[in-house]
C-alpha cells in the first residue's frame, strides 16, 4: 500500500510540476549544454535568517567565481542549463529562477542576481522529497539537450513532510538524474546524530554522486564552490570515510516517523 500511495503522488506531482516547468521555461531551441543543474536549497525554520542570508550569497559568490566559469569552458560546449530554488516544506514559489545558460561571467553574474526571496519563516517542515519532485520535474521539462543531469540538494534535517524520501530519489535516479549533496552539520540534527550517513545512504544517488559536508558557517561559501566545480566537470571528490561504529544500517524513514509521532499526522501511509 506505501508503495502505491507514494508512486501515485509522485506521478500526480510530477505531472504538474512539469507542466508548469515547460510553460515556464524559456525557449531556447533544443540548445546543446554540458549539464543541466538544479540548485536546491534549504530554507526551513531551522535555517535562520543570517544562515539563509550566508547561504544565498555563498550561492552567488560560487556561481559568479571565475573557477566555475572556468570549469563551464572546459566543457564539450562550454555551457550549462541552471535552475535555482529554495524549499522547507513546500517549495518556496518566489526563489525559483528559472532555466538559464550560463555560458561566461555575463550570463552567471545576470542568473545570480536573481538569487533572492522574501525572509519569510513560516513555512513548516522539510520535505526532502518535495524538493527531489519538483527538480526532477524541472528537468523533465527543460528544453535542453543535455549530456548530464544533476540536482544538488543541500539541508540541515532529514525528510518529515509529503512523499517518502527513498520513492522521491527513486523517481529521479530511474529518470537518469544524478542527486549529490551538500548536509549542514552546523547543528547536529536530533533524529540523525550524522546526517552525512542520512545524506549518503538515503538522498544521493546516480553513477558518480557525492557530497560535501559542511560543519560551519564560515565553510559554506568554499564548499558550494567546490562542489559546483566538480559537477560542472563531472569529477568525483575521494569519499567520505565513515568510521566503522557508525556503520549501522540508516533508516531512511525516521525523519517521517519522528515527525507523525510528535507533531502532526502527516504519514498515515506509513501507519502499517
Amino acid at each position: 500500500m506505501l508503495v502505491k500511495i507514494a508512486t501515485a503522488a509522485i506521478a500526480w506531482l510530477l505531472l504538474g510540476v512539469t507542466a508548469s516547468a515547460a510553460a515556464n521555461a524559456p525557449s531556447t531551441g533544443g540548445v546543446a549544454v554540458d549539464l543541466e543543474l538544479v540548485l536546491a536549497v534549504d530554507a526551513s525554520r531551522s535555517i535562520d535568517a543570517d544562515e539563509a542570508a550566508l547561504q544565498r550569497a555563498g550561492y552567488i559568490a560560487a556561481i559568479t567565481h571565475p573557477d566555475f566559469i572556468r570549469a563551464i569552458k572546459t566543457g564539450a560546449n562550454a555551457r550549462i542549463a541552471l535552475s535555482y530554488f529554495e524549499w522547507a516544506g513546500q517549495i518556496r514559489q518566489d526563489t525559483i529562477v528559472p532555466w538559464q545558460i550560463v555560458d561566461s561571467q555575463e550570463s552567471a553574474a545576470a542568473f545570480a542576481s536573481q538569487i533572492g526571496g522574501s525572509a519569510d519563516t513560516t513555512i513548516r517542515g522539510t520535505s526532502i522529497s518535495n524538493a527531489l519532485i519538483f527538480a526532477t520535474g524541472l528537468i523533465s521539462a527543460a528544453p535542453f539537450d543535455e549530456q548530464r543531469r544533476v540536482i544538488d540538494v543541500s539541508g540541515d534535517g532529514p525528510n518529515n513532510v509529503g512523499t517518502p524520501v527513498l520513492d522521491a530519489r527513486d523517481a529521479a535516479l530511474s529518470a537518469g538524474i544524478v542527486i549529490n549533496g551538500l548536509p549542514l552539520l552546523i547543528r547536529p540534527s536530533p533524529t540523525y546524530a550524522h546526517l552525512d550517513r542520512y545524506y549518503g545512504d538515503c538522498i544521493i544517488g546516480g553513477p558518480g554522486s557525492f557530497m560535501l559536508p559542511v560543519y560551519d558557517m564560515s565553510e559554506f561559501a568554499t564548499a558550494i564552490r567546490r562542489k559546483l566545480i566538480l559537477e560542472v566537470s563531472g569529477d568525483t571528490p575521494p569519499p567520505v570515510v565513515i568510521p566503522v561504529a557508525d556503520n549501522e544500517p540508516v533508516d531512511c524513514l525516521k525523519g517521517e516517523r519522528d515527525r507523525r509521532l510528535f507533531s502532526d499526522p502527516y504519514f498515515p501511509e506509513l501507519d502499517k
